[in-house]
């Protein structure tokens, strides 16, 4: 009775009915395999509730996807295609959160095709290289600290053209001035360098040099801005 109250109005003897045990069953692999994701995800990672809840139900999402077209992938992913024509107005995600992403994703197609236990299983080895690779800081720039994006403020009078050259030649091993914007009714002007410094430790002093040809103008130093912009 409960079967026949969940079948298909256009399901045929030649069509496979899911039953409900089943459908429950991969649905609650899914919300487990999501919920493993989560956690591992937030195992030392910056992160948002929002993204965190996404992480936990996109594999039943899928998975449910894959389910109703009777694990006929191509359809499934036909249909899971078509979410990607709704344009979600958010901040660009980094590689990592992209990743997890996919592997929310796959995991949730392996299990919509029945196969709960490969499902779980890819989820745990990934899961588990995931937390490996924190802990080794795998991939991690050394030396991060000596790249910098300087910004200095100028008077409209001063020409920047190789002022501040001495001084970045002495304190870095390369500097590139990559923007020149005017500010302040183009009045001011502000610079961009990208800098590669010899030692951070000097960094201060750098700082109290450029301040004496600019004016004693804004002046900021930053972690080098294109890299966390790449992927």
């Amino acid at each position: 009775m409960l079967n026949s109250f969940f079948s298909g109005l256009f399901d045929t003897d030649m069509t496979r009915v899911i039953n409900v045990s089943d459908f429950l069953l991969c649905i609650g692999s899914s919300l487990l395999i999501g919920l493993i994701l989560a956690f591992a995800y937030m195992h030392r990672s910056r992160y948002t509730k929002s993204f965190i809840v996404t992480l936990t139900l996109l594999p039943t999402v899928v998975c449910v996807v894959i389910m109703m077209v009777n694990g006929n992938v191509g359809a499934g992913v036909a249909v899971a295609g078509a979410f990607s024509l709704v344009r979600f107005r958010s901040v660009p995600g980094t590689a990592k959160e992209i990743t997890m992403l996919f592997l929310a994703m796959g995991a949730g197609l392996i299990a919509g095709m029945g196969y709960l236990g490969f499902a779980l299983l890819f989820t745990l080895i990934m899961c588990v290289v995931s937390i490996f690779f924190n802990h080794l800081d795998f991939g991690l720039k050394k030396n991060a600290a000596i790249y910098k994006t300087l910004n200095i403020t100028i008077p409209e009078d001063l020409d920047y053209s190789g002022v501040f050259d001495p001084i970045l030649q002495e304190y870095t091993t390369s500097c590139e001035l990559v923007r020149v914007k005017t500010t302040n009714m183009g009045s001011l002007f502000h610079l961009t360098y990208n800098l590669t410094l010899r030692d951070a430790e000097h960094e201060k002093e750098m700082i109290d040099k450029l301040r004496c040809r600019n004016g004693n103008l804004e002046i900021t130093v930053s972690k080098q801005e294109t890299i966390v912009t790449e992927l």
